[in-house]
């Protein structure tokens, strides 16, 4: 699918995707190590450079993530799957993978998280699932009467199922966020932690403060934090814009398309998210002794400051301020990963998920590695 800004007969037509042995891979930022072999371009002299070039210096991953779909109940749930199939575990060769599953927001789609899914597998070496959750990205939309969290958290057990994946490292950005903390709670021996990124799981996002609650409140009441939440998603747009834009823009237009056809469907979720108190589960999370790390952009305004501390005093993870708005991470897709392997609260994570990995594990893929 191709997307032109400027439409001239000179220019080609740019490719947003790659095709490679038959599937359609994740956008790219640059030219990988594959591309360059099919083109028929040796990997080495010049081209040699130019592949350390885009790894090392534009950090552009030569993990893909590779989309399938399944039928659940006679309806199509999509996501996609990082193609390192020889990843392995701390224990080395031999060991099981761990698993991530990176949880797009509403109006979001598993497509937009893409790079940083990549970039993820690349640099941890895990293996990492992005769902495309129902009515969202391309999937088909559940009843009105089946909407729930405890729904949507199944919906992403079934894809679990059908990759065969091993507990898993749960991020969960906005929605996300919630849908990471009903699987970690539903399914606690298959989560090694929860990443929780700008989330709704607790009420306090719904406090909308600031001047335009403040002005619209006496006159419209059930109005006003409507109004103020728009005006937030619109503050929040150019944050999207800093960085590599064109890469950005092409990354999120195609399920944006998907989920305006689908906007009306997908209505009762919304509906949904306003009344989702998970607090008593994020207390379960930290009763099963289960890693948290709680990430905010700094300039969040969909979900406030407030919210993050409501978060980090049940779940008992200190607020990690991440520069940026609510959706910092499409942006700037890199920050996770630079999270998780080089800041203090990161590495700690990542220490606590390895733990439990270990503990989740059967014994003998553990013993076979070492050997």
């Amino acid at each position: 699918m191709a997307v032109r800004f400027f439409r001239s007969k000179e220019a080609p037509e740019p490719e947003d995707v790659l095709q490679i042995a038959g599937a359609i891979v994740a956008p790219s930022d640059g030219p990988s190590p594959v591309q360059l072999v099919d083109a028929g371009h040796a990997p080495h002299g010049l081209g040699l450079v130019r592949d350390q070039y885009a790894r090392k210096i534009r950090k552009t991953p030569t993990i893909r993530m590779v989309p399938s779909s399944i039928m659940v109940e006679g309806r199509r749930l999509r996501f996609a799957v990082s193609d390192n199939v020889d990843a392995h575990g701390p224990d080395g060769p031999g060991s099981p993978p761990i698993w991530a599953i990176n949880i797009h927001g509403y109006f979001a789609g598993g497509g937009m998280y893409w790079r940083e899914s990549a970039r993820l597998a690349e640099q941890l070496g895990w293996r990492v699932i992005n769902p495309s959750l129902p009515g969202f990205g391309g999937s088909d939309p559940l009843e009105w009467q089946d909407v729930s969290m405890e729904s949507l958290a199944n919906q992403m057990m079934a894809i679990v199922h059908k990759v065969d994946a091993g507990p898993a490292v749960l991020l969960g950005h906005s929605m996300g966020g919630a849908v990471a903390v009903q699987f970690a709670h539903d399914h606690p021996r298959r989560t090694l932690g929860v990443i929780y990124r700008d989330g709704v799981s607790t009420p306090a996002w719904k406090e909308r403060h600031g001047l335009i609650p403040t002005v619209l409140s006496p006159i419209l009441p059930d109005i006003a934090p409507m109004v103020d939440m728009i005006a937030a998603v619109v503050v929040d747009l150019p944050d999207l814009f800093i960085g590599r834009m064109y890469s950005t823009v092409r990354a999120v237009l195609p399920d944006m398309r998907q989920n305006i056809r689908t906007m009306s469907q997908t209505m009762p979720v919304g509906s949904m998210l306003m009344s989702v108190d998970q607090r008593s589960e994020v207390r379960h999370l930290v009763a099963q002794q289960i890693p948290i790390l709680n990430e905010w952009g700094c300039f969040d305004r969909i979900t406030p400051g407030h919210t993050a501390l409501e978060f980090a005093a049940i779940a008992r993870s200190p607020v990690l301020w991440v520069p940026g708005g609510h959706s910092w991470m499409l942006a700037r897709p890199q920050g996770q990963s630079d999270i998780l392997t080089h800041l203090v609260r990161g590495r700690e994570l990542v220490a606590g998920v390895e733990s439990r990995w270990r503990q989740l594990t059967p014994r003998e893929f553990t013993l076979r590695a070492v050997n």
